[in-house]
């Protein structure tokens, strides 16, 4: 599994441009454009070096680490893939192509499209030896989308909550469209940005995409709300990280939510761990999203292969045999 830290590459680029830059300035800039992202806005307020540096700090380490606990899910289950080509939809400073540079050695082409020219200014400058090559288009996603050649992989990070459901329902066709085999999209890990995920799930199957993570299954999702369905993944903090954020912990755990959908479907889906287990004298309790449906399973300790096997799940994981 690929580690949800930055790469040593991607981190001396990022240090080398934060010479000099006040780290005060920084956390000033990063805080609004946090208010700005809670409140349900984008990153059209991300016009100078200076916000994109900020916005970088602030959010692309912990972007990163939920991109790849995505596409590590999916490959657990799909180790086969082996992609040559990725569409990077709303590319912003490229964390998502990083991520799946870093996920799949395979990847040879590389296509980024977002409309924030700051951002695709320092995306160009962080590109590094594995990116050097690629192609970065500025405009519009859905025309640059529809002008854009197919992709073995097409990812989506945290951008279809910047449109409305109208648009964001044209674009999702068009990135099914352009898929060659697999769409990967991750959204914040918040009961809007898991409606989001469940409508574009919904749309896709319906247009004929298979889901292999994180649902063992096609079917309506099982979960009621205040429920929702949603994974958590820690990562460190650098120095200059902790600073922008006003953080005294030298760790962050991000809140995502995510669907990995094929166009050939996985042949064995193992049943999800939707929250961390609860881990009894008597028992471990695990919420599991199977193939059947939604179950709370219960693992006594006197089965004791099944409970030390229970008592190592994590929010998460992929399980068989429950």
């Amino acid at each position: 599994m690929i580690s949800p830290d930055l790469p040593v590459e991607l981190k001396a680029a990022l240090d080398a441009k934060l010479q000099g830059f006040s780290r005060n300035e920084a956390a000033s800039r990063a805080a609004a454009i946090s208010r700005t992202y809670r409140d349900g806005g984008g990153s059209g307020t991300i016009k100078s070096e200076t916000d994109a540096l900020a916005y970088v700090l602030a959010r692309m380490p912990a972007t990163y680490a939920a991109i790849v606990a995505s596409l590590n899910a999916f490959v657990e289950i799909r180790p086969d893939f082996a992609p040559s080509s990725l569409l990077d939809i709303g590319a912003g400073p490229g964390t998502a192509s990083w991520a799946a540079a870093q996920t799949f050695p395979s990847l040879q082409r590389f296509v980024l499209l977002d409309a924030n020219a700051t951002l695709r200014a320092l995306a160009l400058e962080l590109a590094g030896t594995r990116l050097r090559d690629a192609r970065y288009e500025l405009g519009p996603a859905r025309k640059l989308l529809a002008d854009a050649e197919p992709a073995d992989l097409v990812v989506a990070s945290y951008m279809v909550g910047e449109i409305d459901e109208a648009e964001r329902t044209a674009l999702a066709g068009l990135m099914w469209e352009k898929t060659g085999e697999v769409l990967v999209i991750v959204e914040p890990g918040t009961p809007a940005g898991y409606a989001r995920i469940i409508a574009l799930r919904a749309q896709l199957i319906a247009a004929g995409a298979h889901v292999v993570a994180p649902c063992p299954h096609d079917e309506e999702c099982p979960l009621e709300a205040p429920d929702w369905c949603h994974f958590s993944q820690r990562l460190s903090r650098s120095r200059a990280h902790m600073q922008v954020k006003g953080a005294e912990v030298p760790f962050e755990d991000e809140r995502f939510a995510y669907v990995a959908l094929t166009r050939t479907p996985a042949p064995n889906r193992p049943s999800r761990v939707l929250a961390q287990p609860v881990v009894g004298k008597a028992d471990v309790t695990a919420k599991l999203c199977t193939p059947e449906g939604l179950s709370i399973a219960k693992i006594p300790r006197r089965a004791k292969a099944d409970y030390a096997r229970a008592r190592r799940w994590r929010w998460g994981d992929a399980v068989t045999g429950a």
